[in-house]
């Protein structure tokens, strides 16, 4: 047979509601936890992406830009430059346009780090639904 509210003490009563109290934030701290963990990964993989994308930037470049330069300054001479002018221009030429890739690259890996795909929106959801319950008890 259940006891009617009416008949509960008053100390059971808030004995109880602390207890419920106790248990939900138990609750919301480890789906805090869980969600948090799942938000960190998420962000390691963007970071690993960046890392390798920097790496294969610099050894490809190194190797392709030399290749590059070369035969760009070889088509400024054979277009009536001189060897000095065509090489600094055609430098100047490839350097710029890898400043861009790099660019677009650097930009891509920082948008998977942006604090709003870092937010711990189920967590928080659960806790305004806490929070409301607790106030309708009270």
């Amino acid at each position: 047979m259940a006891n009617s509210s009416e008949n509960t003490p008053l100390s059971e009563l808030v004995g109880g509601l602390v207890a419920d109290v106790t248990g939900l934030l138990r609750k919301e701290i480890d789906l805090a936890k869980t969600e948090a963990s799942e938000k960190l990964t998420q962000a390691l993989s963007g970071i690993e992406v960046l890392i390798v994308g920097v790496v294969l930037a610099i050894g490809a470049v190194g190797v392709l830009l030399s290749a590059l330069v070369g035969g760009l300054a070889s088509f400024l001479v054979g277009q009536g430059m001189t060897q000095p002018n065509a090489s600094a221009l055609a430098a100047l030429i490839v350097g710029l346009i890898i400043a861009v890739i790099a660019w677009a690259m650097v930009s891509r890996g920082l948008s998977a780090l942006r604090g709003s795909n870092l937010k711990l929106d189920r967590t928080t959801a659960s806790l305004r639904r806490d929070v409301d319950a607790v106030k309708e008890k009270i």
